[in-house]
């Protein structure tokens, strides 16, 4: 077996998704904005909580439903205590869950912008001329796995797909026609850089 560098990306979006509402105050379908805070309303023993967007035009609101007439009892302590301080984490959680809000508004706007942090699976293999990626996806992401190897390990896409159909990239459990369809959680990427002029500097981008 070929020396292999192993590394894991974990890969976060960088904007959230935005939807697209028709607005009742400018007119027309605008994108709405996360406003990176929740509405939380008691009526009695009940509690709705929303979480804020606002127009990108017009700056008018719209809320997005986390819990709806939810008996204060049934929620946890912690969490009731998160929606009410506004916590970073549960409204990332929220406002990137890009399948609850097209299923809420139909469409969204999306974005391929991402951050990634890589971390070598074990100590660097000396001469090593092969590379196996594990994607860790956290979030949803229209990026698609060709733009993402290219842009961060110095391939172009072309020299990618040749790479593939030499059978020297293989993607699993998506196969071939992974490298065109946006990144998902649980990728595996192997890469065969023997012989490859560039594959120290290929190796080095992986892990840095």
């Amino acid at each position: 077996m070929s020396p292999t560098l192993r590394v894991h990306w974990t890969i976060s979006p960088a904007i959230a998704p935005r939807p697209l509402i028709n607005c009742n105050r400018c007119g027309g379908v605008r994108p709405y904005q996360c406003g990176e805070k929740f509405r939380v309303n008691a009526n009695g023993k009940r509690i709705d909580v929303w979480l804020i967007y606002r127009c990108s035009v017009c700056d008018n609101s719209w809320n997005f439903t986390i819990l709806e007439r939810r008996n204060r009892r049934d929620i946890e302590p912690a969490l009731l205590a998160a929606l009410e301080s506004n916590d970073p984490a549960l409204v990332r959680l929220h406002a990137f869950d890009s399948a609850a809000l097209r299923d809420r508004t139909g469409r969204i706007e999306e974005f391929p912008d991402v951050a990634i942090r890589k971390e070598l699976r074990d100590s660097a293999t000396e001469n090593a001329i092969a590379l196996e990626l594990r994607l860790r996806l956290d979030g949803t992401t229209p990026l698609r796995l060709d733009r993402l190897l290219a842009g961060e390990l110095g391939l172009s896409r072309s020299r990618l797909q040749a790479l593939d159909d030499r059978g020297r990239l293989a993607v699993e459990p998506d196969g071939a026609m992974a490298l065109r369809k946006p990144v998902r959680d649980g990728l595996a990427v192997r890469i065969d850089l023997a012989g490859e002029t560039d594959c120290g500097a290929v190796l080095s981008a992986a892990c840095s």
